[in-house]
């Protein structure tokens, strides 16, 4: 059994109440969490504040730096081990669950090297003034993480906030706790004072509620729907408590019949396949010039048709989804295409020695795709790309744009200028050209616009959006 991780220590919900962990894989039980409540959160805030007085706050900048690069090294150490509670956890294979480890040890590296170097300014003012301005930490941050990828957006969220100043208190989701559980034990063994890593586990509508509503939390940091995101929104504006959200998209690969298909076909076929279609920046439409779209679509189809999907230990291209309602969301949305005689272009295949009782689907290209139908225009988080042509760079621009998203774009041209005119009219937080993602890209600002979201997570930009900026103007004659 999982128990809460608080003030450095192992402890139960006061509920005295446990909730079971499934493995995607099979659909079976194979652990227990805490169903924590609103007494578990107080508890955890009242554990970061005094952190944050008595130590934290206190503490160099150089200092923090070096117990990040600590735990850097420590989660780098357990890679294996974080491995295999991701894989088993989230159902990721196992060169996914690897990858998301070593992201976690990169996030932590990177801002273990900014904590120092987050630099007020001096401002020209009056004769007689000296004015200068300096950054400081909000105090307690609170950290709702998603089950897509637990590590990855811990790494980037926590480690950013830590890095600024910060204390944490931690909600994972309640379908992907254990990696997160066991890094806070690490992050205890490297050095790190009791109180400024908590984990407390349960539901969304319970925990997560009361962490957002908690008057003890000076920032919360969200990742998930859109509909959830508003509530957050409205609960944290009722005390002006700040929030930075990431609320998913419905990015665009927009492929002009001068790109380099050989390059361009495996990463968009990537972009959505990875981590079976459960990303928010997932490629999960393909917008194909018109005079490319059926010799593109065919080679698309061909490379569908190659995927296997399985169990997570096999390491297939695609393990199962993480539960059974998202496997239902993803079946409804299919039966909608089916209705409206969107054409199917090609499936993968699960494979033969997948359980039955697993959370598998088949990852699925869709051709003719209507602009105004939902699977244009939702996130269905799972492996499935809708197609559509397009004329020219107008009638791609107004596909791309026509959606409440606005997370992440591809653009696939050779053409120099129209890079450049494609990228300044997609409405988007990150753009892209000739490649998707950039590996990952621990440097980079992550967030989006319209309802993807605002703030900004990774990269040295995340730290402004954990401080305040104060203003110090001192009259000396």
């Amino acid at each position: 059994m999982q128990l809460n991780y608080i003030a450095n220590a192992s402890v139960p919900s006061s509920s005295g109440r446990t909730l079971a962990v499934i493995d995607p894989s099979d659909g079976q039980p194979f652990d227990e969490i805490q169903r924590s409540n609103a007494d578990d959160i107080d508890a955890a805030v009242h554990a970061a504040r005094q952190c944050y007085q008595a130590v934290w706050q206190r503490m160099a900048p150089v200092d923090r730096g070096r117990l990040l690069q600590k735990l850097s090294a420590k989660v780098l150490e357990h890679a294996d081990e974080l491995t295999a509670l991701e894989q088993r956890d989230c159902g990721k294979p196992t060169k996914q669950a690897r990858a998301d480890a070593v992201a976690l040890a990169r996030y932590f590296e990177f801002y273990a090297g900014a904590c120092d170097k987050l630099h007020g300014e001096t401002i020209p003012y009056l004769d007689g003034y000296s004015v200068l301005t300096w950054r400081e930490p909000h105090g307690v941050t609170g950290h709702i993480i998603p089950w897509n990828y637990p590590m990855q957006i811990f790494g980037r969220s926590v480690g950013g906030a830590l890095a600024a100043g910060n204390v944490c208190v931690v909600k994972p989701a309640e379908d992907a706790c254990l990696s997160l559980i066991r890094v806070a034990q690490l992050a205890a063994e490297v050095g790190f004072p009791p109180g400024a890593i908590n984990i407390v586990t349960g539901y969304g509508h319970e925990v997560g509620d009361a962490l957002a509503r908690h008057p003890g939390i000076d920032h919360i940091s969200f990742t998930g729907s859109p509909k959830v995101g508003t509530i957050i929104q409205q609960v944290a504006a009722e005390r002006h408590c700040p929030v930075t959200l990431e609320l998913g998209g419905k990015s665009p690969q927009i492929i002009f019949a001068d790109a380099d298909l050989d390059a361009a076909v495996p990463v968009v076929l990537n972009a959505i396949v990875q981590n079976a279609g459960q990303t928010c920046s997932a490629g999960s439409r393909v917008l194909i010039d018109s005079l490319i779209y059926e010799p593109l679509l065919e080679r698309l189809g061909h490379a569908f048709e190659k995927l296997r999907v399985g169990p997570a230990a096999m390491d297939l291209d695609v393990g199962p989804l993480i539960r059974q309602s998202q496997q239902q969301r993803v079946w409804d949305f299919l039966s909608d295409a089916q209705v409206a005689g969107i054409p199917m272009m090609a499936q993968g295949v699960v494979v033969d020695e997948a359980p039955e009782g697993g959370f598998y689907q088949a990852p699925t290209l869709l051709r003719d795709v209507p602009v105004g139908h939902r699977l244009a225009q939702e996130e269905v988080f799972g492996p499935v790309l809708s197609a559509m042509a397009f004329q020219d760079e107008d009638h791609a621009v107004e596909l791309a744009n026509a959606t409440q998203f606005g997370l992440v774009a591809g653009i696939w041209t050779r053409d120099g200028a129209r890079q450049f005119r494609m990228a300044k009219r997609v409405h988007s937080g990150q753009v892209f050209i000739n490649n998707y993602g950039a590996g990952g890209g621990v440097e980079l600002p992550f967030g989006g616009v319209k309802s993807s979201g605002y703030g900004r997570e990774k990269g040295f930009e995340a730290l402004y959006g954990f401080t305040t900026l104060k203003t110090v103007a001192i009259k000396h004659g």
